[in-house]
């Protein structure tokens, strides 16, 4: 995945609340079996209106909002299943990060698992963001590195995990993390006793 450092753009805003994850990519849209490919099907059931068209009024349907790399969302955000095709969702769709006021625990594990950036600010905050995104000529950016948050008259910082950190900045996904550790693990490979069984043995099929 591509590291994150600074991200700089539009907005789009969604002030709902518990915007869960049947609502940010439908059940029906899981069966591709590529982690890609899963943008055009973000928040169908919103995107579209009764009788199946697209809802002009809907904001990622509206043009102005066509490059916006950041949501800003209510709370609560990404709660309901645990399914990881939302953030893939989402990070198909071009957003980079999503700001709001809290987030489900697995989905925003899941979302830094494929480098999409989940911010936690305040109520107050987030109303302010959501304001300001209401203009698209309005941009924010996020600076992963110091931890801030920046649009208009708004300077936020927001708190994240040492490690995730670290990944994020990094572009490490949970395998290139532990590729970052090849020599370590080839060394413990190397140094197993003989008489013990082989990691990479074939199990056998007679009896």
């Amino acid at each position: 995945m591509r590291p994150i450092d600074i991200i700089t753009g539009q907005m789009a805003p969604l002030p709902r609340a518990n915007v869960d994850t049947d609502q940010i990519i439908p059940a029906q849209f899981l069966k591709r079996v590529e982690r890609s490919g899963f943008g055009p099907f973000l928040f169908w059931e919103w995107v579209h209106d009764a009788e199946g068209e697209l809802d002009p009024e809907f904001v990622i349907n509206r043009p102005e909002y066509a490059d916006a790399v950041v949501l800003v969302s209510g709370p609560n955000f990404g709660s309901g299943s645990s399914r990881e095709h939302a953030p893939w969702a989402l990070e198909d769709r071009g957003f980079r990060a999503i700001i709001a006021p809290s987030f489900a625990d697995i989905f925003r594990g899941n979302c830094h698992n494929v480098g999409l950036l989940p911010i936690v600010l305040s109520d107050d905050e987030v109303t302010r963001l959501t304001e300001l995104a209401e203009n698209p000529s309005n941009e924010v950016e996020i600076n992963l590195s110091a931890q801030s948050v920046t649009s208009g008259d708004l300077v936020a910082s927001f708190e994240i995990d040492a490690g995730v950190k670290h990944r994020l900045l990094n572009g490490l996904d949970p395998i290139a993390l532990t590729l970052a550790h090849a020599d370590e693990i080839e060394a413990f490979e190397r140094s197993r006793p003989t008489w013990k069984p082989s990691l990479s043995a074939v199990p056998s099929t007679e009896y």
